[in-house]
């Protein structure tokens, strides 16, 4: 899988869609994956990295809604496109609710759709407020964590480096991208995220009976990432 391209999925049941979908997308330089029921796309988007998933709404074993709200249970925030014939207000309100990003009425231009998926791939979705991995949990809105539903207390720098973490999770961050999510363009001296990196470390790689837990790994060179390695 060329790293370079965006990575799709597209979770259609109309087959002759998805193939034309997928062969312009293979027009523009983008790969695009197909699950052709919710249950499947739910799936693959669980286990592996997209840079957007396209879901259509009426879907056999699953339908958009319930894949869209389950993913955002979980703290998936990969942005979600949702395809519909519906093009109500109170049906796009009831998606935006459950988690979508962007909404594209059938039948549809592929011009716009293309646009539309390179939009939506330049962010990470807003639409979740709590990410999980491992045994943390953040709530964004709330601005708390938790590590074994014990709440933990975090400077506001290192709940921001933590949530920058997770968000990419299971992806790394490099060194650059994370000084820049954190502090934006008033960067302090690169000792600043030294300290706050060891602080955070110390609060949430201990569990209860003092037992190290690593979690935030160093890529020498590049930056950082979450790996549970007692896990893997």
């Amino acid at each position: 899988m060329d790293s370079d391209k965006l990575q799709l999925l597209l979770v259609e049941d109309d087959i002759d869609l998805a193939t034309a979908v997928i062969d312009y997308f293979d027009l523009e330089n983008i790969h695009c994956e197909h699950a052709s029921n919710g249950l499947s796309g739910f799936n693959l988007i669980k286990t592996n990295h997209y840079d957007v998933v396209i879901l259509d709404l009426n879907m056999p074993k699953m339908n958009g809604l319930e894949v869209c709200e389950k993913l955002r249970e979980l703290g998936i925030d990969v942005p979600i496109l949702m395809l519909t014939a519906k093009d109500t207000l109170d049906d796009k309100l009831i998606g935006f609710s459950k988690g979508a990003d962007d909404y594209l009425i059938k039948p549809f231009a592929m011009e716009e759709l293309i646009v539309r998926v390179q939009v939506l791939s330049r962010r990470r979705s807003g639409e979740i407020t709590t990410l999980k991995v491992y045994d943390l949990e953040l709530n964004t809105k709330q601005k708390t964590i938790s590590k074994n539903s014990t709440a933990l207390k975090l400077s506001p720098i290192s709940f921001k480096i933590l949530e920058t973490l997770m968000r990419a999770y299971p992806n790394p961050v490099s060194r650059e991208n994370l000084m820049q999510s954190v502090w934006g363009d008033e960067q302090p001296d690169s000792n600043s995220l030294k300290v706050h990196m060891f602080n955070l470390r110390k609060v949430i790689e201990s569990n209860h009976n003092g037992i190290k837990q690593k979690l935030i790994h160093t890529i020498v060179g590049h930056g950082f990432v979450l790996k549970d390695e007692s896990q893997s």
